[in-house]
Order: C-alpha cells, then structure tokens, then sequence
C-alpha cells in the first residue's frame, strides 16, 4: 500500500477522530484538512505551535507512522517510532544479533557497490563525467577495506556540485539541502527497519555508542542518491536559493513515492525500503545472500 507524506508547518491542533487525523485551526477550532491514519507512512512537524492529541499519537505508532520533529532551524531535529513493529520481534532481533562479522562484512560490500552504481547513474543522468566510478565500484572489497566509497565519494561530489565543493553536515550551500533530503530518508528507511521486527542501532557496518540508528545509516547509503537526484532537480529551477523552504521541502517529501527498480519491479521508495530490510532479515537466517538494494531508474 502506497501511503502519503504530510508536512505541516502552520500552527495546527492535530487529533484523532473517526480513524482519522483532523488538522485543526488551534484559534477557531475550524477543520483544515483530514487524512486516514491508515493512508499515514510520514508526518513531520515544523512549526512551535502544533499541539498533536496522545490519541493520535498511540494511532500512528499503531500503524508504524513515522513522525519527525524540527527543530528552530526547521530541520529534522527527532523521529518517534514504535518500539517494534512485528509479531515476531523477539526472534528477529535473536538472528540479528548472531549475524557473523563475515557475513556483515560481505553485506557491507554489496551496499557499497549499489551506493556507487547509483551514485555513477546519477551523473550519467546529469550528463556528468562518471566513468572512474566504475573502477571504484569494481575494487570494492569485503567490508571495503580499501574504502572506495570514500574515494568515490571525493570524486562524486566534485563532478555533481564543482570542484572545491566539501560535502559537510554543517558546510556550506547546498549542504543544507542534502542534509534535509538525508534527514527524511533516514526517517523512512528507520520506519522499515522497526516493521520488519530488526533494531536500528545494531548496524552491519555503522558503529556508534552515540547513535541509536546505526542499521538505517547502513541501508540508506544506496538509496542517498535518490535524494541527491531530487535536490538536482530543485536546485536546477531554483539556482540563487540558500533558503529551506516549506515548497523545497514538500519537494524532498516526494521522495516516498519516487518510483525505483527493486528485484526487477518498480516500487515506490517507501515500499522498496521494506523490501531492502525484510531481505535483509533474510541474509541474517541464510534464506538470502544478497540484499535487495535499488536501481535509479
């Protein structure tokens, strides 16, 4: 099932009424808008003055809806999730935990190689110069001990951006807008990783004491360039802009539904992301070998 994205950034009263989520007027208590809680996949919040009703919020944990919070900057700042997602969390998580450093290792490896064939795609679609990036994708090694992505990496951004452009959580334009993309992508691939029953902190590669979504940081990496395309996109029509604003932002939203090639099907995002991690849960009890990952169409 396809489910929508919604971005509210005016005062709002958010609640729960006939399965539903009435947007309200907070002054005048007038009904702006209403959506099924049921069609909800994401909701973020960007402004101080949403109140949300407890009710709604145990609805949408109840039907694995992902809400984020920003912050003053109007970046994503939280997500809340469901502590689980599955009937049968406790098993998933036993066969997550015995996954062995060899079989990370190789998973690790081939979501480097998708994240750099993406990655080639998308400065083929943009007419950019890609070919050594499939040397790159050709020396990936078990656990990328040579670290092509980084080396990569150095190379993408160079041919995507300019030349002298670092790509940085806090540098400059237009790090702000990958930074918004990625924020919600994590949001969205944490949401799958909850559903198929797995914990997000315990990743195959990503390890941090510091961070509670190590796994999501893994399975996005092949799905960045998805966002990078969409902010391409944004940039192209809006050249001068530094701004986040509420029209970029419901831009990347669409990110949900952009459509992708996934084990031969076109899905959208947001279904190939459950996709990505329940195959993943296979590789843990030896069903699978390999990870469904994305193809930029």
């Amino acid at each position: 099932m396809i489910t929508r994205s919604i971005y509210i950034g005016n005062p709002a009263y958010l609640k729960l009424k006939d399965e539903q989520m009435k947007i309200l007027c907070p002054e005048t208590k007038t009904e702006k808008g209403s959506v099924p809680v049921e069609d909800l996949g994401l909701l973020m919040l960007d402004h101080f003055q949403i109140t949300i009703s407890h009710h709604l919020i145990q609805k949408m944990m109840g039907n694995n809806v992902v809400v984020i919070s920003c912050d003053a900057h109007h970046l994503p700042h939280g997500i809340m999730l469901p502590l689980y997602g599955h009937t049968e969390h406790s098993d998933r998580v036993k066969d997550q935990l015995e996954a062995s450093e060899p079989l990370k290792k190789q998973l690790w490896k081939q979501t480097i190689e998708c994240k750099i064939e993406n990655q080639k795609n998308v400065l083929m679609k943009l007419g950019n110069y890609y070919e050594p990036m499939l040397e790159y994708q050709k020396n990936v090694k078990s656990g990328d001990i040579t670290n092509m992505e980084g080396i990569a990496a150095q190379h993408y951004w160079k041919y995507l951006i300019s030349l002298d452009f670092l790509r940085q959580r806090f540098g400059d334009s237009p790090n702000q807008f990958f930074n918004f993309g990625y924020a919600v992508l994590r949001s969205i691939v944490a949401r799958a990783i909850v559903e198929t029953g797995l914990l997000p902190v315990l990743g195959i590669f990503h390890k941090n004491k510091y961070n509670p979504y190590c796994l999501a940081d893994d399975l996005m990496e092949p799905y960045r360039p998805f966002v990078d395309l969409l902010v391409m996109q944004w940039l192209k029509i809006n050249p001068e802009t530094e701004e986040l604003t509420k029209e970029f932002k419901a831009h990347i939203l669409q990110i949900a539904t952009k459509d992708v090639l996934i084990d031969g099907k076109t899905r959208p995002l947001l279904v190939a992301v459950k996709t990505t991690a329940s195959s993943l849960y296979k590789c843990y009890t030896g069903e699978k070998r390999l990870i469904s990952y994305p193809e930029l169409l």
